[in-house]
């Protein structure tokens, strides 16, 4: 074996793959709310396309399979919107989830000036709302959209070169 999981950008010769995990990995999501017409099982390849070639978009990949991809993008503002965070069940339990979400907020810093991260999920996602806490990401609000269903809003601020909050850094 001896494979080793690589993160690197994502390119459109990427999208069917991602689409496909995609759809793998909210199957569990749609179950938990009992809502099969959520978006990410809905997006049409062409949707996705167009979404990456806007986003910042982040793979995991073992050898050429694409086990793991997050996207996020900046408003004026500087909040980053990041969404989509799917690792391929089998991967999952071994950090690639916290690798992506690191890589991404890196990424979005870097190249899109990003201020402070943003994330969504719903009230009954555990497993998404462990990770997001364990990576710096604190509760701001909730929305409730229907009765099956509150989603929940974590954010967090970037951090600097040097490591500190943005929110604590001098400007000069």
């Amino acid at each position: 074996m001896g494979m080793s999981v690589t993160i690197s950008a994502a390119t459109d010769q990427d999208a069917e793959q991602i689409l496909k995990l995609q759809y793998l990995c909210y199957q569990p999501e749609a179950a938990l709310y009992d809502d099969y017409s959520i978006e990410p099982l809905t997006q049409t390849l062409d949707d996705l396309r167009a979404e990456l070639g806007d986003a910042c978009a982040v793979v995991a990949r073992l050898g050429t399979e694409v086990v793991g991809a997050v996207r996020g993008t900046v408003d004026a503002d500087g909040t980053a919107a990041i969404g989509k965070l799917i690792v391929h069940p089998r991967m999952q339990h071994h950090g690639l989830g916290g690798r992506l979400l690191a890589a991404v907020e890196e990424r979005l810093t870097a190249e899109r000036s990003a201020k402070r991260y943003r994330l969504l999920t719903g009230h009954r996602s555990e497993g998404n709302l462990r990770l997001y806490r364990s990576h710096g990401y604190a509760s701001v609000g909730t929305e409730q959209v229907s009765s099956r269903l509150s989603v929940i809003t974590l954010e967090k601020e970037a951090a600097a070169a040097d490591g500190a909050p943005q929110s604590y850094v001098a400007s000069a």
